[in-house]
């Protein structure tokens, strides 16, 4: 028998605008590269937490969360720290994974400009934004 743990799981990403589209854009596709990334399972997720920076209010990226089938998921909303000269117009995750794998071999995510935040974890090519939303047509709900 595995021995599963609860697992954070980080990412990361921005948008160009506050806009509704932008942020559930951004975040479906942040959202479903670490699912494919880890093979994570909705029902292994024991919660998500997300935030934005002070300047995105058009929608809750937990929306997004939504529209991939993670119905039974508790998911929470909030507020980045604002930090003078912080990066802008970004939308965070925390994933709680129920796993057995080991989080040295967890892949956080962190794509566009928020690639800066941790350059030591970026190790993904550039994101193909129509190969991810074929991969999300087929494997995730909406």
């Amino acid at each position: 028998m595995p021995n599963l743990v609860c697992r954070g799981v980080r990412g990361a990403i921005t948008v160009e605008e506050n806009s509704k589209s932008q942020i559930l854009l951004a975040t479906r596709q942040m959202l479903a590269l670490m699912m494919r990334q880890n093979s994570i399972q909705a029902i292994d997720l024991a919660s998500a937490i997300f935030t934005v920076t002070k300047d995105l209010d058009a929608e809750f990226p937990a929306v997004a969360a939504r529209q991939l089938g993670w119905i039974d998921v508790p998911l929470m909303c909030g507020y980045e720290i604002s930090v003078e000269g912080s990066l802008p117009l970004c939308i965070r995750v925390l994933l709680h994974w129920n796993t057995d794998v080991p989080q040295d071999k967890i892949h956080h995510v962190y794509l566009r400009d928020a690639a800066a935040l941790r350059p030591d974890l970026c190790k993904l090519p550039p994101l193909d934004d129509a190969e991810l939303e074929a991969w999300i047509a087929e494997n995730l709900q909406s």
